[in-house]
């Protein structure tokens, strides 16, 4: 059973109905650092705190709108200076009221992307056949989460995704190394360690056909990779905007709701609950 009201927290009640969380920040939690849906996850949360905020802003300002109204409906008489606050009370409901669905389709959006990253991990992990099994390598053990942390899956993506990006190995040392679309170390640098995670996670291809040595084995985004990427890009600036704001209160401080400009930002969360 659903445990939110919509008309109070619509954007709790549709994480819930969608995904079947009671607390939208579990989506965060039980993926390795720089997975796409712990990424993810962290934008639902905060996509849902955004339009239940928002809901509140908005049903303060709408109530307000109607104790001006109702007056009127009484055929009582209302002071001329009185449609001067309603003038100012309009506005703010319709600027609310658009905000409010923006952010749901936001919302929607974000709930979507992860459920098609899901969707697509559970078919990278199926069981292969022994057919699928042959000629391929055994997949690394998960002893390198080191490998991933950090930005470093995030640089690997965009590197991958500005083209030419090959893994090497060396003929006369045997070790590996990347290059660029021009032949040269990429910068900022990329690990071989966590291409071989990103390749194993489903993240990225690397094309085996070519050989190890000159020029390489080209690298490119899987659309789970390009799905990853578009994800921590729009994280990125998100969690910046929350950062600046941890010392802002979560819902606003505007007590009356006729004033003031629309504050649709939000506190960076904590995942205590």
């Amino acid at each position: 059973m659903n445990p939110y009201d919509p008309a109070e927290r619509p954007g709790a009640h549709l994480v819930a109905e969608k995904l079947g969380v009671d607390d939208p920040w579990l989506l965060t939690e039980n993926h390795a650092p720089g997975d796409a849906r712990d990424l993810v996850g962290q934008m639902i949360a905060e996509d849902a705190r955004n339009l239940d905020s928002l809901q509140g802003q908005l049903v303060r300002a709408a109530r307000s709108a109607v104790e001006l109204l109702e007056p009127i409906c009484r055929g009582e008489i209302v002071p001329a200076n009185r449609y001067g606050v309603l003038e100012s009370v309009a506005p703010r409901v319709e600027v609310l009221a658009a905000s409010r669905a923006a952010a749901h389709e936001q919302l929607t959006r974000s709930i979507a992307t992860f459920r098609r990253l899901t969707h697509d991990q559970s078919t990278a992990r199926a069981p292969k056949t022994a057919t699928q099994d042959r000629g391929m390598e055994q997949e690394p053990a998960r002893h390198d989460d080191w490998a991933i942390s950090g930005d470093r899956p995030l640089v690997t993506l965009e590197a991958v995704e500005a083209g030419g990006l090959r893994f090497h190995q060396s003929a006369v040392s045997g070790d590996t190394y990347l290059s660029d679309g021009q032949g040269q170390r990429p910068d900022p640098e990329v690990w071989p360690e966590t291409v071989r995670r990103m390749v194993a996670d489903g993240l990225l291809d690397q094309d085996t056909s070519v050989g190890m040595h000159w020029p390489g084995q080209p690298l490119s985004l899987t659309q789970q990779g390009k799905s990853a990427l578009q994800a921590a890009r729009a994280a990125r600036p998100r969690v910046s905007a929350a950062l600046s704001r941890s010392n802002a209160p979560a819902h606003g401080t505007t007590a009356d709701p006729a004033a003031g400009p629309v504050d649709t930002a939000i506190d960076k969360p904590s995942r205590s609950r």
